[in-house]
């Protein structure tokens, strides 16, 4: 009896392993967590995450709308807006004033779980989002309370594996100074869709917004390179579409530059067409304002529209500096006016003709971005609209 004890006992260890490997599906397979990335090598947090991380790596609930990333570089503080309405927050590490994070409007161009820098030796980017094709990505990090980072987005452990699950390719990412906010807008010169309810395209575009929201809940492998952002194949009820091949609906984004006087329009990372535009008044400036559909209203006959608008102005280097040394201070967020970008909508003439073939396309989750600006270069293959404004 007593040499099966050792046996009994190797038994009921391999037993207890197994089970607890089993409830972590986020652990890698092949290497040992801690052990990779450096900043984590306390003692104690293999114990921290089986207790934290893994329990609150499933969202609470799916989105309910389209999701919207906003950084405030001033507070160092990442904020989560669903369908027009804060979620979460959270502290972040932003670039410092050699490496400095740049201020703009981004999508989510990338994911991967267990990722590597191939700028900086191979440094750990764990639950990495890319949003630039240059190096710049939101991931976990050590968040030390101040800009620390290369230029990256540090997020703090929890929340990044969180937000990796909720977020999928096309994901809004605005980087401003100060902390924005998006807000409810409505003006005439908004795109209006043009499907009417009962038609294949408002059954369509009805139903991708409820399958965005359940595959967002799905946690599966990491999302493709070649998927299309925001795509969902859809069987649509009495038609043709139904009968055959799924049809996808993919969202839009409507760029317009009044530096080139021009309107460009990308649908799945891939541009449609441009053509020029008026501006009134062109040499005053119009600001960057990012307006997005959220979802139908009246039965398909309009859609609800929130629009984030950037400020202007940025800190003097001296004050930056103080901002990085002294303590961030967290401000409340303030709830912007919609006077500035319907003011600016107001400016913007449109041909009639693109007016209506946009109206077709729009569904929710599009998007128009306006900025005195033109586009970044990093604006091309396998991306969205990249507007850096400083």
């Amino acid at each position: 009896m007593r040499r099966q004890t050792p046996i009994i006992a190797f038994a009921a260890f391999m037993l207890s392993t197994g089970i607890a490997h089993a409830q972590f599906p986020f652990w890698p397979q092949d290497r040992f967590w801690p052990g990779h990335y450096a900043p984590f090598k306390h003692k104690h947090y293999h114990r921290q995450t089986n207790s934290g991380s893994a329990k609150n790596a499933r969202p609470e609930a799916p989105p309910k709308g389209p999701l919207q990333i906003i950084i405030s570089i001033a507070d160092q503080r990442v904020s989560l807006f669903d369908n027009g309405a804060l979620i979460a927050r959270s502290t972040v590490s932003t670039g410092t004033q050699g490496h400095p994070t740049p201020l703009g409007v981004f999508s989510v161009i990338s994911k991967q779980r267990w990722h590597r820098s191939n700028i900086y030796s191979s440094a750990p980017m764990p639950y990495m989002q890319r949003i630039t094709w240059s190096g710049i990505a939101l991931h976990a990090g050590v968040v030390p309370g101040h800009p620390a980072s290369h230029g990256c987005i540090r997020l703090k452990n929890d929340f990044a594996i969180r937000l990796w699950h909720l977020t999928k390719r096309g994901t809004r990412v605005i980087i401003a100074h100060h902390d924005v906010q998006p807000v409810e807008i409505t003006s005439p010169h908004l795109f209006k869709p043009k499907a009417v309810s009962g038609s294949p395209e408002f059954q369509a575009a009805t139903v991708v917004g409820k399958s965005v929201s359940t595959a967002a809940a799905t946690h599966g492998s990491p999302v493709s390179k070649t998927e299309t952002p925001e795509a969902t194949s859809l069987q649509v009820p009495n038609s043709a579409a139904a009968e055959g091949t799924p049809r996808k609906m993919v969202p839009i984004s409507v760029f317009v530059s009044r530096k080139l006087s021009k309107l460009f329009v990308r649908q799945g990372f891939s541009p449609l067409f441009d053509v020029a535009v008026k501006i009134e008044n062109p040499e005053e400036p119009l600001g960057t304002h990012v307006f997005t559909a959220m979802e139908f209203q009246s039965e398909g006959a309009a859609i609800r529209w929130t629009v984030v608008s950037i400020p202007d102005e940025f800190p003097r280097i001296e004050d930056a500096t103080k901002e990085r040394e002294a303590p961030v201070k967290q401000t409340a967020l303030s709830v912007p006016s919609p006077d500035k970008a319907n003011a600016v909508l107001n400016r913007i003439e449109i041909p009639r003709d693109t007016v209506e073939r946009i109206s077709k396309l729009l569904t929710p989750a599009s998007s128009l971005i306006i900025s005195d600006d033109g586009f970044s270069h990093e604006t091309g293959k396998d991306t969205d609209f990249i507007v850096v404004t400083h």
